[in-house]
């Protein structure tokens, strides 16, 4: 795939995004998740190892490629990697499946009910890097928790001004501006945030396309007018804390959303598994969120 079928994979392909960019601060809760506990490491190194080991298993399995999952965010390291003797963005993309990379360092403390991104002063030579591995694109989060709209306002001006820089290396950016699922000013924040969003997309220099990757609303179909907006390549979903079940239920209900899910995706992998009943259980999931980003279902008023 080159860049052109890479973007219109994205923009057309019947399928969703695997998010396997869990980091250093959330890798042991996906190793132990993947029934590997703490002890089982004794250094950094030794941790990123094994979360490198499960990605590569995900990777390499038949059921994971670019019929039913079109594209696949990765950690830093994990695009710095090999899978089967080849750069895993090159993998990727010989399975069809579109790379891109997490490139945020975390996230400050909560201020005005919001969480922005740390800084990132390396960040061009981090885009420099995945360009000539053959990423296409980027994700960054940043995090709602109240809705609080000077605080929603900062995250997407943030967020948009990172997005410029990612668009200048010719890479396509994923915004995550993330509400809270468990918010009591959920439904609240979400309405901020389409304001905020439209806004800052409308007032966009240039042609470049952005996508967003956003919690399934609250009110279902919110988020309509940004996936028909002419700057928005695609809605992605995550699954934000929900089982994969209850995430599937709630993202068949919005149109033009397809999933991005992390914990959702793997939650029924384990190391122990033989290959067989890995194959088998990723399969299932991978089946059952492609179906939620494909097959919508009516809502009623």
């Amino acid at each position: 795939m080159n860049t052109a079928d890479m973007t219109a994979k994205i923009a057309d392909g019947n399928g969703f995004i695997a998010a396997l960019d869990q980091s250093g601060g959330s890798t042991p809760k996906a190793l132990k998740g993947y029934g590997v506990e703490e002890g089982a490491w004794s250094n950094d190194e030794e941790m990123f190892g094994l979360i490198h080991q499960m990605r590569s298993r995900i990777i390499t399995s038949p059921c994971f490629n670019g019929q039913k999952v079109i594209g696949a965010i990765l950690f830093e390291r994990t695009m710095d990697g090999q899978v089967d003797g080849k750069p895993v963005p090159q993998a990727l993309i010989e399975k069809g499946v579109v790379p891109f990379i997490k490139i945020d360092k975390g996230l400050e403390a909560e201020a005005n009910g919001v969480q922005l991104m740390k800084p990132m002063p390396e960040l061009d030579a981090l885009l420099t890097r995945a360009k000539g591995l053959g990423v296409f694109g980027t994700k960054e989060r940043s995090v709602i928790n109240l809705a609080n709209r000077e605080g929603i306002a900062a995250i997407v001006k943030q967020q948009f001004e990172v997005a410029q820089q990612v668009l200048a290396h010719a890479l396509v950016p994923i915004i995550e501006p993330e509400v809270n699922i468990k918010s009591a000013e959920r439904a609240e924040a979400d309405a901020i945030l389409l304001d905020e969003l439209t806004k800052a997309l409308d007032a966009m220099p240039g042609s470049d396309k952005v996508m967003l990757k956003l919690s399934i609303p609250a009110k279902s179909g919110l988020f309509d007018t940004l996936v028909d907006h002419p700057r928005v390549l695609r809605v992605v979903a995550l699954s934000g804390g929900y089982s994969r079940p209850d995430a599937c239920a709630e993202l068949a209900k919005n149109r033009g959303m397809i999933a991005s899910f992390s914990r959702a995706l793997l939650e029924d992998l384990r190391h122990q598994m033989s290959d067989d009943a890995f194959n088998r259980s990723l399969g299932g999931a991978i089946d059952e969120i492609h179906h939620a980003s494909t097959q919508k279902v009516p809502v009623t008023a």
